[in-house]
Protein backbone atom coordinates (compact mmCIF):
# COMPACT_ATOMS: atom_id res chain seq x y z
CA UNK A 1 0.00 0.00 0.00
CA UNK A 2 1.22 3.24 -0.78
CA UNK A 3 1.68 6.22 1.67
CA UNK A 4 -1.75 7.79 2.63
CA UNK A 5 -0.01 11.18 1.70
CA UNK A 6 0.08 10.36 -2.08
CA UNK A 7 -2.97 11.08 -4.47
CA UNK A 8 -3.54 9.40 -7.67
CA UNK A 9 -4.45 10.76 -10.89
CA UNK A 10 -4.62 14.18 -9.74
CA UNK A 11 -5.40 17.47 -11.98
CA UNK A 12 -2.15 19.05 -12.95
CA UNK A 13 -4.11 22.03 -14.13
CA UNK A 14 -3.80 24.63 -11.28
CA UNK A 15 -0.23 23.82 -10.64
CA UNK A 16 0.95 25.21 -13.65
CA UNK A 17 1.10 29.37 -14.27
CA UNK A 18 0.30 28.70 -17.76
CA UNK A 19 -2.72 27.21 -17.05
CA UNK A 20 -2.42 23.88 -19.15
CA UNK A 21 -4.50 21.19 -18.97
CA UNK A 22 -2.92 17.84 -17.56
CA UNK A 23 -2.98 15.29 -15.01
CA UNK A 24 -0.03 12.64 -12.90
CA UNK A 25 -0.40 9.07 -12.55
CA UNK A 26 0.04 10.17 -8.24
CA UNK A 27 1.11 13.48 -6.82
CA UNK A 28 1.99 14.02 -3.30
CA UNK A 29 2.34 17.36 -1.67
CA UNK A 30 5.78 17.19 1.10
CA UNK A 31 5.95 19.21 4.18
CA UNK A 32 8.10 17.12 6.09
CA UNK A 33 11.70 15.41 5.41
CA UNK A 34 10.01 12.62 6.81
CA UNK A 35 7.68 12.18 4.02
CA UNK A 36 10.70 12.30 1.62
CA UNK A 37 12.24 9.31 3.27
CA UNK A 38 9.11 7.25 3.54
CA UNK A 39 8.81 7.25 -0.54
CA UNK A 40 12.72 6.59 -1.17
CA UNK A 41 12.35 3.16 0.76
CA UNK A 42 8.71 2.37 -0.65
CA UNK A 43 9.08 -0.81 -2.88
CA UNK A 44 6.31 0.13 -5.24
CA UNK A 45 8.03 3.71 -5.66
CA UNK A 46 11.71 2.90 -5.99
CA UNK A 47 12.64 3.73 -9.70
CA UNK A 48 9.60 5.40 -10.24
CA UNK A 49 9.51 8.56 -12.27
CA UNK A 50 9.61 12.04 -10.35
CA UNK A 51 9.21 15.92 -10.75
CA UNK A 52 10.05 18.09 -8.25
CA UNK A 53 7.33 21.18 -8.35
CA UNK A 54 7.13 24.44 -7.05
CA UNK A 55 4.55 26.70 -8.03
CA UNK A 56 4.79 26.08 -11.76
CA UNK A 57 5.89 29.34 -13.26
CA UNK A 58 8.45 28.29 -15.28
CA UNK A 59 6.62 25.12 -16.08
CA UNK A 60 5.25 23.78 -19.93
CA UNK A 61 3.21 20.92 -19.57
CA UNK A 62 3.69 18.95 -22.39
CA UNK A 63 0.68 16.41 -21.38
CA UNK A 64 -0.28 13.56 -18.70
CA UNK A 65 2.88 12.80 -17.02
CA UNK A 66 3.34 9.14 -16.39
CA UNK A 67 4.92 9.40 -12.68
CA UNK A 68 5.03 11.02 -9.22
CA UNK A 69 4.79 14.73 -9.02
CA UNK A 70 5.97 16.07 -5.67
CA UNK A 71 4.94 19.30 -4.32
CA UNK A 72 7.45 20.90 -2.38
CA UNK A 73 5.96 22.53 0.46
CA UNK A 74 8.72 22.86 3.06
CA UNK A 75 8.88 25.75 5.34
CA UNK A 76 10.73 27.84 7.45
CA UNK A 77 13.35 30.85 7.01
CA UNK A 78 15.89 32.27 9.89
CA UNK A 79 19.60 33.87 9.99
CA UNK A 80 21.81 31.67 10.54
CA UNK A 81 24.63 33.30 11.61
CA UNK A 82 27.10 36.20 10.17
CA UNK A 83 31.21 37.12 9.62
CA UNK A 84 32.71 40.01 8.49
CA UNK A 85 31.20 40.35 5.36
CA UNK A 86 28.05 38.44 5.41
CA UNK A 87 24.65 37.82 6.56
CA UNK A 88 23.96 34.33 6.23
CA UNK A 89 19.77 33.34 5.74
CA UNK A 90 18.40 30.31 4.89
CA UNK A 91 14.76 29.36 3.71
CA UNK A 92 13.30 26.14 2.99
CA UNK A 93 12.89 25.53 -0.27
CA UNK A 94 8.74 25.70 -0.18
CA UNK A 95 8.59 29.46 0.86
CA UNK A 96 7.67 31.29 -1.51
CA UNK A 97 10.25 33.45 -3.78
CA UNK A 98 8.96 36.64 -3.41
CA UNK A 99 7.85 36.66 0.38
CA UNK A 100 11.41 35.39 1.64
CA UNK A 101 13.50 38.34 -0.42
CA UNK A 102 10.90 41.30 1.43
CA UNK A 103 11.02 39.44 4.87
CA UNK A 104 15.16 39.48 4.16
CA UNK A 105 14.86 43.11 3.03
CA UNK A 106 12.66 43.64 6.43
CA UNK A 107 15.01 42.06 8.90
CA UNK A 108 17.91 44.24 7.31
CA UNK A 109 19.51 41.67 4.96
CA UNK A 110 19.82 43.76 1.51
CA UNK A 111 21.07 42.16 -1.90
CA UNK A 112 18.01 40.05 -2.98
CA UNK A 113 16.08 43.39 -3.81
CA UNK A 114 16.60 42.97 -7.48
CA UNK A 115 14.91 39.60 -7.45
CA UNK A 116 11.70 40.95 -5.77
CA UNK A 117 8.55 39.32 -7.38
CA UNK A 118 9.81 36.55 -8.99
CA UNK A 119 7.12 34.06 -9.16
CA UNK A 120 8.27 30.61 -7.68
CA UNK A 121 10.05 28.94 -4.81
CA UNK A 122 13.00 29.41 -2.78
CA UNK A 123 13.49 25.91 -3.39
CA UNK A 124 13.13 26.39 -7.69
CA UNK A 125 15.44 29.09 -7.60
CA UNK A 126 18.73 27.40 -7.57
CA UNK A 127 18.07 25.31 -10.43
CA UNK A 128 17.64 27.71 -12.98
CA UNK A 129 19.72 30.11 -11.64
CA UNK A 130 17.38 32.79 -11.53
CA UNK A 131 18.00 36.70 -12.29
CA UNK A 132 17.07 40.11 -13.29
CA UNK A 133 18.08 43.31 -13.17
CA UNK A 134 21.73 42.80 -13.21
CA UNK A 135 21.59 40.12 -10.34
CA UNK A 136 21.28 36.54 -9.95
CA UNK A 137 20.86 33.34 -7.86
CA UNK A 138 24.35 32.98 -7.92
CA UNK A 139 25.85 36.31 -6.45
CA UNK A 140 24.47 35.15 -3.14
CA UNK A 141 24.05 31.29 -2.93
CA UNK A 142 26.29 29.82 -0.10
CA UNK A 143 24.76 26.36 -0.26
CA UNK A 144 21.98 23.90 0.08
CA UNK A 145 20.90 20.83 1.03
CA UNK A 146 18.85 18.32 -0.88
CA UNK A 147 17.53 14.30 -0.69
CA UNK A 148 18.53 11.81 -3.14
CA UNK A 149 16.03 9.65 -3.80
CA UNK A 150 17.96 6.70 -5.38
CA UNK A 151 20.17 6.91 -1.90
CA UNK A 152 18.01 7.88 0.91
CA UNK A 153 20.66 10.12 2.02
CA UNK A 154 20.82 13.94 2.01
CA UNK A 155 23.54 15.56 -0.01
CA UNK A 156 25.17 18.87 0.64
CA UNK A 157 26.01 21.35 -2.34
CA UNK A 158 28.37 24.01 -2.12
CA UNK A 159 27.65 27.00 -4.23
CA UNK A 160 30.51 25.73 -6.84
CA UNK A 161 29.05 22.01 -6.50
CA UNK A 162 25.92 23.98 -8.22
CA UNK A 163 27.66 25.22 -11.37
CA UNK A 164 25.28 27.97 -11.54
CA UNK A 165 25.51 29.71 -15.16
CA UNK A 166 23.09 31.70 -17.42
CA UNK A 167 19.56 30.17 -16.74
CA UNK A 168 20.91 26.68 -15.51
CA UNK A 169 22.87 25.01 -12.83
CA UNK A 170 24.18 21.18 -12.10
CA UNK A 171 20.39 20.22 -11.90
CA UNK A 172 19.34 20.86 -15.17
CA UNK A 173 22.85 19.64 -16.95
CA UNK A 174 22.59 16.27 -14.84
CA UNK A 175 18.70 16.48 -16.19
CA UNK A 176 17.97 15.66 -12.76
CA UNK A 177 14.88 18.62 -12.79
CA UNK A 178 13.80 16.02 -14.75
CA UNK A 179 14.49 12.78 -13.37
CA UNK A 180 13.19 13.52 -9.92
CA UNK A 181 16.94 12.13 -8.28
CA UNK A 182 17.15 15.41 -5.96
CA UNK A 183 14.78 17.18 -3.89
CA UNK A 184 16.12 20.56 -2.54
CA UNK A 185 15.04 21.01 1.28
CA UNK A 186 16.58 24.17 2.00
CA UNK A 187 19.20 26.67 0.53
CA UNK A 188 21.68 29.07 2.24
CA UNK A 189 22.53 32.47 0.92
CA UNK A 190 25.10 34.88 1.67
CA UNK A 191 24.09 38.39 2.06
CA UNK A 192 26.54 41.22 2.05
CA UNK A 193 26.92 43.67 4.73
CA UNK A 194 28.60 46.35 2.74
CA UNK A 195 25.67 46.82 0.28
CA UNK A 196 25.49 48.44 -2.80
CA UNK A 197 22.48 49.09 -5.28
CA UNK A 198 22.51 47.83 -8.35
CA UNK A 199 20.92 50.50 -10.62
CA UNK A 200 23.08 49.93 -13.58
CA UNK A 201 19.22 48.81 -15.60
CA UNK A 202 17.66 51.49 -17.67
CA UNK A 203 14.46 50.89 -16.61
CA UNK A 204 15.43 51.26 -12.75
CA UNK A 205 17.27 54.04 -13.65
CA UNK A 206 14.13 55.92 -14.89
CA UNK A 207 11.90 54.73 -12.15
CA UNK A 208 14.30 56.27 -9.45
CA UNK A 209 14.52 59.62 -11.42
CA UNK A 210 10.93 59.98 -11.82
CA UNK A 211 10.38 59.54 -7.98
CA UNK A 212 13.66 61.97 -7.35
CA UNK A 213 15.76 59.18 -5.36
CA UNK A 214 19.47 59.33 -6.25
CA UNK A 215 21.16 57.18 -3.75
CA UNK A 216 18.15 54.75 -3.04
CA UNK A 217 17.67 52.59 -0.33
CA UNK A 218 17.05 48.73 -0.11
CA UNK A 219 13.78 48.82 -0.01
CA UNK A 220 12.49 51.53 -2.35
CA UNK A 221 15.07 49.32 -5.01
CA UNK A 222 12.90 46.36 -4.23
CA UNK A 223 9.71 48.96 -4.53
CA UNK A 224 11.25 50.41 -7.82
CA UNK A 225 11.58 46.43 -9.22
CA UNK A 226 8.38 45.48 -7.71
CA UNK A 227 6.93 48.41 -10.13
CA UNK A 228 8.34 47.43 -13.41
CA UNK A 229 7.54 44.34 -12.90
CA UNK A 230 4.05 44.37 -12.18
CA UNK A 231 3.55 47.29 -15.24
CA UNK A 232 4.67 44.86 -17.52
CA UNK A 233 4.17 41.35 -16.42
CA UNK A 234 0.48 39.81 -16.41
CA UNK A 235 -0.61 38.33 -13.80
CA UNK A 236 -1.30 34.73 -14.09
CA UNK A 237 -4.50 34.41 -11.78
CA UNK A 238 -5.82 37.28 -14.44
CA UNK A 239 -3.82 35.96 -17.49
CA UNK A 240 -1.99 32.36 -17.79
CA UNK A 241 1.44 32.77 -18.59
CA UNK A 242 4.56 31.27 -17.72
CA UNK A 243 7.15 34.98 -17.13
CA UNK A 244 9.63 34.91 -19.82
CA UNK A 245 9.34 32.27 -22.09
CA UNK A 246 12.40 32.84 -24.35
CA UNK A 247 16.37 33.45 -22.65
CA UNK A 248 18.05 36.38 -23.73
CA UNK A 249 20.56 35.37 -26.04
CA UNK A 250 24.45 35.76 -25.00
CA UNK A 251 26.14 36.27 -28.13
CA UNK A 252 30.02 37.06 -29.20
CA UNK A 253 31.04 40.72 -28.70
CA UNK A 254 31.51 40.73 -32.56
CA UNK A 255 27.92 39.76 -33.38
CA UNK A 256 26.58 42.24 -30.87
CA UNK A 257 28.66 45.17 -32.44
CA UNK A 258 27.40 43.69 -36.17
CA UNK A 259 23.62 43.66 -35.30
CA UNK A 260 23.92 47.04 -32.83
CA UNK A 261 25.84 48.63 -36.11
CA UNK A 262 22.20 48.23 -37.89
CA UNK A 263 19.79 48.31 -35.63
CA UNK A 264 21.57 50.91 -33.33
CA UNK A 265 18.70 50.51 -30.76
CA UNK A 266 19.43 47.14 -29.36
CA UNK A 267 19.84 46.80 -26.11
CA UNK A 268 23.28 45.08 -25.12
CA UNK A 269 24.45 44.28 -21.81
CA UNK A 270 28.28 43.12 -21.56
CA UNK A 271 29.22 40.34 -19.56
CA UNK A 272 31.88 39.93 -17.69
CA UNK A 273 33.29 36.67 -19.76
CA UNK A 274 33.23 39.03 -22.75
CA UNK A 275 30.30 38.24 -24.35
CA UNK A 276 27.44 40.13 -24.74
CA UNK A 277 23.69 39.75 -23.73
CA UNK A 278 21.15 40.68 -25.76
CA UNK A 279 17.04 41.75 -25.09
CA UNK A 280 15.34 38.59 -26.30
CA UNK A 281 11.83 40.80 -25.88
CA UNK A 282 13.23 43.70 -27.81
CA UNK A 283 13.91 41.21 -31.16
CA UNK A 284 10.60 39.64 -30.74
CA UNK A 285 8.95 43.42 -30.43
CA UNK A 286 11.32 43.87 -33.94
CA UNK A 287 9.61 40.99 -35.41
CA UNK A 288 5.81 42.31 -34.93
CA UNK A 289 4.88 39.68 -32.67
CA UNK A 290 4.23 41.89 -29.30
CA UNK A 291 0.59 42.08 -28.53
CA UNK A 292 0.08 38.99 -31.19
CA UNK A 293 -2.22 36.05 -30.79
CA UNK A 294 -1.66 32.57 -32.35
CA UNK A 295 -4.67 30.60 -31.71
CA UNK A 296 -5.30 30.45 -28.36
CA UNK A 297 -2.16 31.84 -27.34
CA UNK A 298 -0.20 35.06 -27.72
CA UNK A 299 2.82 37.39 -26.72
CA UNK A 300 1.86 39.82 -24.49
CA UNK A 301 1.16 43.50 -25.49
CA UNK A 302 3.39 44.77 -22.50
CA UNK A 303 6.16 42.48 -22.81
CA UNK A 304 6.95 40.58 -26.14
CA UNK A 305 8.57 38.09 -23.73
CA UNK A 306 6.18 36.91 -22.11
CA UNK A 307 3.36 34.14 -23.91
CA UNK A 308 0.36 33.77 -22.27
CA UNK A 309 -3.03 31.63 -22.43
CA UNK A 310 -5.72 32.81 -24.34
CA UNK A 311 -8.37 30.89 -22.74
CA UNK A 312 -8.40 26.93 -23.71
CA UNK A 313 -4.48 26.65 -24.76
CA UNK A 314 -3.10 23.18 -25.62
CA UNK A 315 0.65 22.55 -25.60
CA UNK A 316 0.33 22.08 -29.30
CA UNK A 317 -1.02 26.00 -29.56
CA UNK A 318 2.33 26.72 -27.43
CA UNK A 319 4.41 24.69 -29.64
CA UNK A 320 2.83 26.73 -32.95
CA UNK A 321 3.69 29.72 -31.15
CA UNK A 322 6.98 29.26 -30.10
CA UNK A 323 8.41 28.27 -33.48
CA UNK A 324 7.17 30.80 -35.25
CA UNK A 325 8.73 33.81 -33.14
CA UNK A 326 11.88 31.67 -32.97
CA UNK A 327 11.85 31.50 -36.79
CA UNK A 328 10.70 35.36 -37.32
CA UNK A 329 13.69 36.16 -34.67
CA UNK A 330 16.17 34.18 -36.52
CA UNK A 331 14.87 35.09 -40.02
CA UNK A 332 15.49 38.75 -39.49
CA UNK A 333 18.72 38.72 -36.77
CA UNK A 334 20.15 35.62 -37.27
CA UNK A 335 19.56 34.54 -33.54
CA UNK A 336 18.31 31.36 -31.93
CA UNK A 337 16.42 31.90 -28.93
CA UNK A 338 15.50 29.26 -26.97
CA UNK A 339 13.02 28.50 -24.33
CA UNK A 340 13.59 29.73 -20.76
CA UNK A 341 10.44 26.97 -18.61
CA UNK A 342 10.58 23.68 -18.24
CA UNK A 343 9.21 21.13 -20.59
CA UNK A 344 7.67 18.24 -18.83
Amino acid sequence: MLPDFIVPKANLTAHNTLGLSASAERFARIETREQLAALAQHPDLIGQRCFMLGEGSNLVLTGDFPGLILKMALKGRAWAGEDDDFHYVTAAAGENWHDFTQWTLQNGYPGLENLSLIPGTVGAAPIQNIGAYGAEIKDFLHELEAFDLTSGEIRHFSAADCKLAYRTSIFKQEGWHLSGRYAILRVLFRLPKRWQPRTGYGEIEAHLEVRGIQSPTPQQLAETVIRIRRAKLPDPAKLPNAGSFFQNPVVAAELAAALTGVHPGLPVYPQADGKVKLAAGWLIEKTGWKGRNLGAVGMHEAQALVLVNRGGARFADVQNLARAVREAVFARFGIHLEPEPIFL
